[in-house]
Order: C-alpha cells, then structure tokens, then sequence
C-alpha cells in the first residue's frame, strides 16, 4: 500500500509540474499486460512487437509486478508479439490489429521449456473487448473505410456509425459545432463556426488518406478533450515495406439517380454531376527504417444553385420547388436596376453553379532508432462553391420565407462564391527511454480560411417585399458577402509523459495552444434597402429598412481580431487493482486567456439596459476549470467475455470563434453598423437607391470616426458584449457499460451503455435591450403571454436597432442516452453490427446562427427568447437504429467480391409549431402557438375567403391527426417538440477485385458501385423523408390582432395554389435528394 501512496504524491507533483497542457488528441496506439507463471509475475521477460507490414519494432521488458507498456505504437497490423525469458517456451502471438486510441491486453502465461517444443505459437483473441475502455468509444478500420458505402467520400459517412451520432457533427444531441475534429493530432475544426460543417468544403483530407477514425463521446482519460458533444480523431496512411498505389476515378451525375419521389416525378434533370480523380502512392525510402505516403484528389460538382424556378400564373409550388414570382416581376426589376441605375442584377433563368476542390497530402515515417519514431505530415486543400443567397436575414422584422422559395425569387449575381482553403502540418515524435519511461511529442500547426466573393459588381442589396409583409425579390451584392474573410490560424505543441511505476501507469502533458482569428465582416457593407412593395421601389419611395457597415477613417476593408491561448493541467493514473480490475482517474484545469487589447466604445457604455452596461472593450476574466474524471474496467470473469465499465467526469469544451469576434466586429470602433427601420429617418432616403458608400453616409449624417463618448452619440446600433463572468462549456458526464461476449462458436459481442449529461456551463445570448417583464401587459383569453404593443415598445434603448446582445452561461440543460449494440462474425470475414440509441437532450438556447443577433432571433419561445424554458435539443435525434454488414468473398483464385451495407433508421428532425407572423409584438417571428384544449377556444377571423367557422374546424381537425398537437392540448407549443416521420434508409457498395499479374507483383482492378438510398430504387416510395410543408413547416397559424376584449384573433394558413385549408401535417419531399443515387468506381490498386 505503501507504493501506492508513493505513486499518489508522485503523480501530483508531476500535474503542478506540466503547468500549459491544453489538449492530447489521439493520433498512436498502445499495449499492455502481464506475464506470469503458475500466478506469480515473471520479472525481466522480453517483449518485443514487429509490426508486420513496416517492420517497426516496439520492445520492453517486464517489471517487479511482471507488467509491461508498449506506447506509441502504429495502428493496424498485423503485429506479431514475441514474450521470452530463459527456462520458459517463447510465446509468439499473430494476427494481432490494434484500434486508435485504445490499449491492447494481452496477458500471456509462460510455459517451461522442453525439448520438444521451444516455443508456442497464438492465434491473437478476436474478442471485440481485447482493447481496454471505460466511456463510449468507436472506432471505425480501413477495412470498413473501404467497404461500407460513401458517395459524399467524406468521414461524416463513417462517423455515423457511432450509435451516438446525429446530423451535421452532432453527438448525443448536441451543437456539432462543439464537437472537435483532428487529424494526426492537429486541429481541423471548423473553429469560427458559420456551420458545422469540416472545414475545406466539409473533406479537409480525402478518404483514400485515411487509415482510421475513432469518435469518443465520454472518454474518461483525461488526455481527451475540447468537446462536449463527441470528438472525432483520425490519422492518416503511411508508407510501408512494399511500394504501393493506387489510381482511382468515381462518377455519378443526374442520370445515375432517380426521379420519382412516391408517385410524383421530378421531371427535367437539371444538369448535376460529381467527378473525381485520385493517386496514393506509398512505400520505403529506406527499408524498415523509413517510408513515405503521399495522396492527390481532384473533385468538380457542376450543380445548379438553386432548383426553384419562376412561375407561369403568379402562384407558387414549394413541393414542384416553382416560385410564385413571374419572369416578367423580374424583368420589370431589372429593367429599371439597368436603366436608372447602370447595374447588372444577372439571369433570373440560369442558376448554373458547382464545386471544385483539390487536395494533396504527404507524409513521411522514420523510425530513427527502436526507441524513436518520428512522423511528419503536411497537406492542403481547396475548395469553391457556388450558393444561394442568405435566406431571412433583414434589418428589422424578418420575413417567414427565404429570398429564394416558393415566395420569392432573387437573381442569380444576389448570390454568392465560397472559397474554403486548409492547410495543415504536424510532427510526432514517440520515444521510449527505459523499460518504464516513454514520450510523445506533437507539434501542430494549421491555417483555415473562408473567403467570400460574388459576380455582382458593387451595388446596395435591395429586398422587394410583396405589399404584405413577405420576401418577394431580391437584387444586389449579397448583403453579407462584402469584404467577407475569416482566417484561423492555430499552432500547438503537445508532450505526453508516461511512467510504469508497478501496478499503475501515469500521463502527464505539457501543452500550448495559440489561436488567432482574423475577421472581415461587414454586413450591408454595400448598403441595404429593403422596401415594402416593387411600386414603392419604382416610384422612388422611402425604404422601410435601411442597413450599412462602413470603416472608420475611410477604411475599406477594417478587420476584428481575437488572440488566445488555451492552458491547463492534467495528470492522470491507470491503476490496475488487480488482473481484472484497472481504475482510471485524473484531473485537468484548462484556462482560456485572451492575447488581444480592445478599445471601449464609452457610448456603448454609456447606455442604461435596466441597470446593467456592456463593456465591449473587455474580454472575459481568465477562469480556471477543473475537469475531474474518474473511470474503471473490470474483467468480471477474467477472461474478457463479460465487462463493466463506466466513470464519471468533467468536460471542458469550445465555442465557435465567431462568437467571440462578434464583439470587436460590432463595437463600433473598427467599423459602424447602421440598421434603421424608423420612418423619420428613413424619409432622407426618399427619391431612389444611393449607390455610393459615402453618399449614404453623408446623406443620413453618420460619423466618420468613432468619436463616441455619451449615448446621445450612439444611433441605429447593434451592440454584441461577453459577459466578464463568461465560462468555456462545461458538462459532466456519467456513463454505465456491460460488454458480454456470448459462449458460441464464432465471436457475438453485446454492448448495453447508459449515459447521463448534466450541463455545468452551457452558452447562451441575452439580449439587454428588451424591457422588463414586470412592466408588460398580457393578453386576454387561454393564451395569455406577455404582450410588447410593438418593437419599439419592447426595447430599453431607441437608439439600439439590432440588439444589445451578451455572450453568457447558464446551468439549465441535461441529456441522457441509452443504447444497445450488437457485433458479431458469424463466418470468415462477414462482419456485423446493430445498434439502437435513445437520446434526450434538453437545453436553452443551441445558437441557431452565426450571429449574436439573429442567433437570439431564431429561438422559437413563448414570451421572447430572454424567457426560454428547458426544451429539445435542436439537434436531438430522439431515436435511431442503424446496422451495417460487410463481406468480402474470394469467388476464384483471380476475383473475389466485396460487399457492404449501411442502414440507418431515425426521426428525420425536429421542428417547432410558431405563428407566421409576430404574435406578441415583439418584433421577433418565433412565437411559438398555444394548442386550444376546444375547438371554439381561438378566435378565429374571417380571412382569404374562408369563414371564421370553417378556419376553426379546419385547425381543429388539423390537430386531431397531428401526432405532437393532438397529445397537447390547452399547452403551449415546446420548441423542437414535434418529429417528422420515421425513415428507413439502406446504401450498399459492390465492388469486385480482378486480381492481375505484372512480373512479380499482383495487381488490383477494382469496379466498384456505390448505391444511396437503395430501397428507392426498389420501390419508390421506400426512403423517402417527409416535410411539413402542407402545415407551412410548422407556421399553422397567423396572428391579426387583438378584439375589444384583448383576446388574439388569428387566422389560418392556406395553401393558395390549391385555395385550400391544412389537412395533414406531412408531404413527401419531392426532392432528388430522396431518390436513389449510383456512383461508379474505378481503381487500380498495385503493389
């Protein structure tokens, strides 16, 4: 017991030792076990694995417990492990493959040596449990890379075999913008956060350079973090003994799909296809010693940017994507956009547009000696794609429908480009300097940028509403693309120490992380007008909404900065008990400290938001966050067949850079934002469009410098503060596991895994500048929520138009999951596996949106998004199943076929029941409905040529077969409450290998056919999602004001294609994207 206090002092000394470790991602393998004979520890017994294919060997001797630790090891294999000690038989085990991020057991029992037989040969277990884990963990092999079936070629077709994932980066419900991606080590998120998409156009790495990926969701090793969704970690290929490349070519345009969704045909293909070109090439440079892979990718997806075409008679068609605006609406605006003002809108008829992306990559692998082993790995990637204009966002009220719908239309150059350039290089060294002492040091460095650019010559975005308050066209330089740059750059250094000391095998790190972001951001950088009908535009009317951000001091591209460095403390112990129990349990402390000055905007300051001020000048205070993490695995039987393990733990993540840049970029020192909707003013814009930037700026009298001292100065602002209190996300997680292998005659392996997250400091926005609650009215009659009277009467300050928004935490949100998991291969090389997964997420606020503002603005709520309650997750996949199978089968001695399948069953979203319009006045359009207990308990209004009776049956009808509304009655609507449909989908991959004979070689050639969507083409109705277009996706109802007793009257949405009232809450969407998909490949693969 004594050692043990011993290792305790040991390893918090060494956790104050390494004071700036921020993060240790997984880029190597590992093992470990014990050597005994007759139960007692054979001390000083060699260990010595080869692995196979490179010849890299990893040695070690035993210790005083007769234990063993191999670090820094490939992943894959085959390795072969040899165990030796004088007077016992050599033990030789094969075959063995190890898993990224994992630890292998291998336990031998020493035999004494005979004259006949000097050695004993093993066959390595093909447990599913031979690896050593506490939390939820899946790792995902080249074998299952290559086989399983992706069109996208993009690891989010892998990551989803994680029975925790959801759509768009999301693990177990949460923003999958919180999540963290890294290759080799290095850190390739999408860090600033406009999506949560990978960043390089969503493939920072093509997927023939990929030789494994493990996603951990509650990894209870405390060398593990920066998420708090889940973590996806993959490493690249590397050269071997033998040269070998491959050459390889995938295809798939319009006529590789269908075209009919249920019974609806999508009738003309509209020109779409995806070609693409590789070459890997890898193998020695110097045998055994030193070895070289290397990978080039072209891809090019000519595609139209948008389906949505004009309509013929005015009416729109949201299913037949036709909108409801004419060619004549459009040339009558064209017209006067080309002869009064010399501006070239572009085509309203051709929409054509695609993607490009090259990628190259290197990698080099030397073992310089047994004890050390350096990798270094560099690559870049490239992309641009054409994309639709943004949707809603506005100055002012928003419109329900996007600039490009079933309502409106804008033209092509109202569009925009996206340039999304990656470049990355990481270096890692594992060294081993004794049998109980071994190192890993990783260097990282990347570069990300996303660019934005347009065909639109400089001219104001215009917005032409219909004269009822809806989008209807759309003209000018997309109003958020202007001077539009964001670059990341990150370096970090990462060392990892481990020391055997008897039973317990302790980490400690040294880390630092440097980021810099660097943002171009100038929304309405060429002006905004938005007007309320095309006749107030032609007749030189005044804009209801004017917006522009221009430089101080006559600068034209100003730019906002965020420096920071990320630092903490971990030290970790991995105590095994006994030979069947390990404990795992550590603690990190990660601090976030802010490198760049900001200068206060002291008008800003200056305004009084109910006794609380925003200082945009200052960062938040350097926190210090402890993340405690405990976790155990115990070999119940102590032959690997039936496990328990769990933990319980802190973890400590990130938030999209954009949240923080949000600050400085709407300070008002760099640049000034102007969104004016008040009529007064707006009245210096009559007579037509100013074109020219400073014209604007003198015409409506705006600073030219940021001279603000008192709130008297401050006009038309959106403020963006943090919080001085503001905390990284934090959430603490418990997870419960059994792994039971099954006594049969071929390996069947049963997971069941309970999880349960608490959040500790979850992010959120407030916006200051909408009054107290205590000072509304409400309204009469069942619903009786607060009451605004109007926009202006909602705010604090009139002269903050665009919101006084801070960054914030709360402590409200929780989530659980429980899943079931089966593996199993049940004959040679036939692997198998089903899951199922229940999650709940509950939380505040998922940020929907980049910016502060409209993030704020997108929350569907009640009395207002400062009011929110719990509710989903927006990103909760409440249930989901998923299955998969591959098979590989020699058909003779020259080909043999592969085949594998994907199925995933699930709820294909959630989606919040909100009145079209702006209920409660205050100039948000997220209100989410009261559901009436009775029919007549709304008051309905006679409105487009239906009845108020008619109105009442109809939606009381609606909500009878509505499977959310009908459970709900006399509540109100909870955000992402209601489910769309259940959906069934299968994707398959065929490929067959021709094996070929070049000299002394044998060669591959591989054709191959990809198939999403599978049930589709058996029968068209099979694999189709459903939306909630015939309820307006969720917009059921509209609110028209209040009766004499103040109790809301309303009226229904009605289809005005059909003239026709809701009666269903779902519609197939009829989109390609529900139609099976072919791609076809080809490659050459030589050795």
């Amino acid at each position: 017991m004594n050692r043990h206090l011993q290792t305790l002092f040991f390893l918090a000394v060494l956790s104050f030792l390494f004071t700036l470790s921020v993060n240790a991602q997984m880029t190597t393998a590992s093992m470990s076990g014990k050597v005994v004979f007759q139960d007692e520890p054979v001390i000083g017994a060699t260990i010595l694995a080869v692995h196979e294919p490179s010849g890299t060997k990893y040695g070690t001797i035993t210790n005083i417990d007769g234990r063993y630790s191999l670090e820094g090891m490939r992943t894959g294999g085959p390795y072969n492990v040899t165990i030796s000690y004088v007077g016992y038989q050599t033990a030789i085990y094969r075959d063995i493959t190890l898993k990224l991020g994992e630890n292998y057991i291998l336990d031998v029992t020493m035999q004494e040596s005979s004259a006949a037989l000097d050695e004993v040969v093993v066959v390595a277990s093909k447990s599913k449990f031979s690896g050593e884990k506490t939390g939820a963990v899946t790792n995902i092999n080249n074998t299952q890379l290559k086989m399983l079936p992706s069109i996208n070629r993009s690891l989010t077709d892998f990551t989803r075999l994680s029975p925790y994932a959801g759509s768009g980066n999301a693990f177990s419900g949460r923003d999958g913008r919180m999540s963290s991606f890294t290759i080799d080590g290095a850190n390739l998120n999408n860090n600033f956060g406009l999506s949560s998409n990978l960043p390089g156009g969503g493939n920072p790495v093509s997927l023939d350079a990929i030789e494994e990926v493990q996603v951990v969701v509650a990894p209870f090793d405390v060398r593990q973090s920066n998420f708090i969704g889940g973590g996806i970690n993959a490493i690249t290929k590397s050269g071997t003994n033998s040269f070998r490349g491959s050459a390889y070519a995938f295809l798939r345009n319009q006529n590789m799909r269908g075209n009919k969704v249920g019974d609806y045909d999508l009738g003309l293909r509209a020109p779409e296809s995806t070609t693409t070109y590789g070459v890997t090439l890898g193998g020695p440079i110097i045998k055994d010693k030193l070895f070289f892979f290397v990978n080039g990718e072209y891809e090019n997806s000519p595609s139209p940017i948008t389906k949505f075409r004009l309509s013929d008679d005015g009416v729109g068609n949201k299913e037949e994507n036709i909108s409801r605006v004419t060619a004549q609406d459009m040339e009558n605006f064209a017209s006067i956009l080309r002869d009064k003002y010399g501006y070239e809108p572009g085509s309203y008829t051709n929409y054509d547009g695609g993607t490009k992306n090259y990628k190259v990559l290197a990698r080099i692998d030397w073992n310089i000696n047994d004890a050390h082993k350096l990798s270094l790995r560099y690559n870049y990637t490239t992309n641009s794609q054409d994309l639709g204009t943004n949707a809603s966002s506005t100055v002012g009220t928003r419109t329900t429908a996007g600039r490009i719908s079933e309502y409106a239309m804008a033209f092509k150059n109202n569009c925009y480009m996206m340039d999304n350039n990656v470049m990355s290089f990481t270096a890692d060294l594992n060294s081993r300097f004794n049998d109980k002492i071994s190192n890993k040091l990783l260097l990282t460095y990347s570069n990300i940028e996303d660019v934005r650019s347009s065909s639109s010559s400089p001219f104001p975005h215009i917005d032409i509403w219909d004269g009822d308050g809806q989008a209807f066209m759309s003209a000018g330089y997309e109003l958020f693309s202007w001077n539009n740059k964001v670059q990341n750059k990150i370096f970090n250094v990462n060392d990892n120490l481990n020391i055997i000391l008897g039973d317990h095998r302790i980490t400690a790190g040294i880390s630092f992380e440097y980021q810099k972001a660097l943002n171009n951001f100038m929304r309405f950088g060429t002006g905004y007008y938005k007007y309320a009908s095309f006749d107030d535009f032609k007749n030189g009317s005044a804009p209801i909404a004017f917006g522009l951000t221009y430089g101080y001091n006559g600068e034209a591209n100003p730019e906002a900065s965020v420096s920071f460095a990320q630092s903490g403390i971990y030290g970790q112990d991995e105590w095994n008990i006994s030979d069947r129990f390990k404990l795992t349990y550590g603690i990190r402390l990660d601090m976030l400290n802010y490198l760049n000055s900001l200068e206060t905007n002291k008008g800003y300051l200056d305004i009084d938001f109910n006794g609380r001020h925003i200082d945009t000048g200052k960062w938040p205070k350097a926190n210090v966050l402890f993340s405690p993490r405990i976790g155990f695995n115990w070999d119940i039987k102590g032959d690997q067949s039936l496990k328990l393990r769990g933990g319980t733990g802190i973890f400590t993540g990130r938030i999209p850079l954009v949240f923080f840049t949000n600050m400085p970029t709407n300070a008002g020192m760099l640049q000034n934002t102007v969104q004016i909707t008040d009529s007064k003013q707006l009245e210096a814009l009559k007579g037509g469009v100013i074109t020219d930037v400073n014209q604007m700026i003198n015409t409506l009298g705006l600073p030219n410098t940021p001279n603000y001292q008192t709130k008297e100065d401050i006009k038309g602002a959106a403020i963006v503060g943090i919080d001085p209190n503001f905390k990284l996300p934090q959430v603490w997680k418990t997870a419960l596991a059994v792994d039971y292998q099954l006594p049969v005659s071929f390996p069947l392996a049963l997971t069941v895994e309970a999880m349960y997250n608490k959040d500790i400091n979850a992010v959120c926005q407030e916006n200051y500048n909408v009054k107290d609650p205590s000072l509304l009215g409400r309204f009469n009659g069942p619903d009786n929520r607060y009451y605004y009277e109007s926009s202006k009467n909602a705010a604090v300050a009139s002269n903050v138009t665009g919101g006084a928004m801070v960054l914030t935490n709360t402590h409200k949100g929780y989530g659980a999951t429980l899943n079931f998991t089966a593996n199993s291969e049940p004959v040679k090389n036939l692997f198998l596996m089903a899951s199922y997964t229940h999650t709940i997420a509950k939380e505040i606020s998922g940020n929907p949106g980049s910016q502060a503002y409209s993030a704020w603005q997108n929350l569907p709520s009640v009395d207002g998004p400062n009011l929110l309650g719990l509710h989903n997750s927006q990103y909760l996949t409440p249930n989901r199943v998923i299955a998969s199978i591959t098979y590989s089968l020699d058909l003779c001695k020259s080909a043999a076929l592969n085949f594998g399948l994907y199925y995933s069953g699930y709820n294909s979203g959630l989606y919040s029941y909100t009145y079209n319009n702006d209920m409660n006045q205050d100039g948000q359009t997220n209100d989410l409905i009261y559901i009436p207990k009775s029919k007549d308990e709304l008051t309905f209004v006679d409105k487009n040529g239906f009845t108020a009776s008619q109105q009442a049956d109809a939606f009381w009808n609606f909500i009878n077969q509505d499977p959310y509304l009908k459970k709900h009655k006399g509540e109100y609507a909870e955000a992402y409450a209601a489910k769309m449909p259940w959906i069934n989908r299968f994707d398959i991959k065929i490929s067959e290998d021709f094996k070929i004979k070049a000299g002394k070689s044998t060669n591959i050639l591989q054709i191959s056919f990809d198939i999403l969507n599978v049930g589709n083409l058996l029968n068209h109705s099979w694999g189709v999602t459903k939306n909630a277009a015939p309820a307006n996706n969720g917009r059921i109802l509209n609110y028209e004001g209040v009766n004499d007793q103040m109790v809301p009257t309303y009226s229904l949405y009605y289809n005005k294609a059909e003239n026709a009232l809701p009666t269903e809450s779902f519609a197939n969407y009829n989109d390609s994207s529900n139609c099976w998909q072919l791609q076809v490949g080809i490659r050459y693969i030589f050795n």
